[in-house]
């Protein structure tokens, strides 16, 4: 697994005005990624809204950035939901060649306890064929995968090969680094939480900033990975009140709102999610003009 460290952008899907997707704004997107020294890219995660897309979408988009990116970068397929037997007939129909690991965010509203939590990973990692990337976000699902379900996973499936951690918990991100077992490899999912889960011992991130500044991002994260601390929080500070600012109304919301401030798309988001107000539009145009100068 150490080509899905470092880096990797949870990339945001482009809509037209009419709500359509926008396929031609993705080619300049992956090359906008790839100049800013991206590691690897993540194809359908919520920042993707892939919650509001049909089958058919999800299928041409991930043709599109495949073609896009035409194997310079791997990739990691977001893969996750509630329902483990459908997820298991739609595992079984796709075509995973083109990917080198999945993401499979924790089941949500259904609320399983960490038995459920086992078990439906358990189902899932039987069926897969890639490399399996558990992902946390309990402020989003409604529930937590507690460290010692996680170790149990990694211990009894040599497939389930990492988790995305985005509780938010610092203390159980140090649990975690602490009784995983080596070759376990760490992410964080909290772009503002990378840099200290790196030092701690993480192995990198699926970030959401790095759509718009992939190239400073992936400079602080790299910086960190070498433990060059000073040069790493120097950069970090630069860029923590764009970070911050990104997610005050919701994500994509605001960082949809850069991506169109850099002429990379414009910024449409499907419904229940909706544009960012005229204030944070002009707060963010403006620190990103700060953030990219300073």
């Amino acid at each position: 697994m150490i080509e899905i460290q470092g880096h990797g952008v949870a990339m945001i899907t482009p809509f037209r005005e009419n709500g359509s997707i926008d396929f031609d704004a993705i080619p300049a997107i992956v090359e906008h990624l790839i100049d800013g020294g991206v590691d690897y890219l993540v194809v359908l995660g919520t920042t993707a809204e892939t919650a509001t897309l049909s089958q058919q979408e999800k299928k041409e988009l991930v043709d599109t950035i495949i073609a896009s990116n035409s194997g310079r970068l791997p990739l990691v397929l977001g893969w996750g939901g509630n329902h483990t037997l459908e997820l298991v007939k739609l595992l079984d129909g796709f075509d995973l060649s083109s990917f080198s690991a999945l993401l499979s965010v924790t089941p949500y509203y259904n609320k399983p306890n960490q038995e459920g939590l086992y078990q439906h990973y358990k189902t899932l990692a039987n069926h897969s064929s890639l490399p399996f990337i558990l992902y946390n976000v309990p402020s989003r699902t409604g529930v937590n995968i507690a460290p010692e379900t996680v170790l149990r996973l990694a211990t009894d499936f040599k497939n389930i090969v990492a988790i995305k951690e985005a509780s938010g918990d610092f203390q159980q991100v140090q649990t975690l680094i602490k009784m995983c077992p080596p070759g376990f490899t760490i992410l964080s999912g909290d772009d503002e939480m990378s840099l200290s889960m790196i030092l701690a011992g993480a192995q990198g991130v699926i970030s959401v900033i790095g759509n718009a500044i992939p190239g400073l991002y992936s400079k602080i994260i790299q910086h960190g990975l070498n433990r060059n601390v000073e040069e790493a929080y120097t950069l970090q500070y630069r860029a923590l009140d764009l970070i911050r600012m990104i997610y005050d109304e919701g994500n994509p919301t605001g960082v949809k709102v850069l991506m169109e401030a850099l002429g990379l798309c414009e910024n449409h988001l499907r419904l229940p999610l909706v544009e960012a107000s005229d204030g944070l539009r002009l707060k963010l145009r403006n620190e990103l003009k700060n953030t990219i100068s300073s």
